[in-house]
């Protein structure tokens, strides 16, 4: 079993985060699938306050955002680290408007990986 994966900590204050156990209740699954899901990159885990979890913002009441694994994919293809990809997708950007996961949460999905694979270039 290998360790499960996590970003530091470089979300502001105010970004939920909820603990594993708490993800794995929410989308219906073992909380062994979540840590599975996290080595997989279909989700980043991060830990504060010494506790592994991961952004609300990254689940809808029963699943994981629509295009997250994918946009999470495209960026680390393009050699950008967990924490890299955590800050842009909490960073706002006028353009979108929001931050990219607003907009993955929202209807704009494709103008998101559109953007995360262009970065690479």
């Amino acid at each position: 079993m290998s360790a499960i994966p996590a970003a530091p900590d470089v979300l502001a204050p105010d970004v939920e985060v909820v603990p594993l156990p708490d993800v794995a209740e929410r989308l219906g699954q073992p909380v062994t699938r979540v840590h599975q899901l996290i080595r997989d990159g279909h989700l980043l885990a991060l830990r504060r306050n010494g506790v592994l979890g991961v952004p609300t913002a990254f689940l809808t009441d029963t699943e994981v955002v629509k295009g997250l694994a994918g946009t999470i994919t495209l960026l680390r293809d393009n050699g950008y680290q967990e924490d890299e990809i955590l800050r842009w997708l909490f960073t706002p950007d006028d353009s979108l408007p929001g931050t990219p996961i607003d907009a993955l949460r929202g209807d704009r999905g494709r103008e998101v990986k559109r953007r995360a694979q262009a970065m690479g270039f």
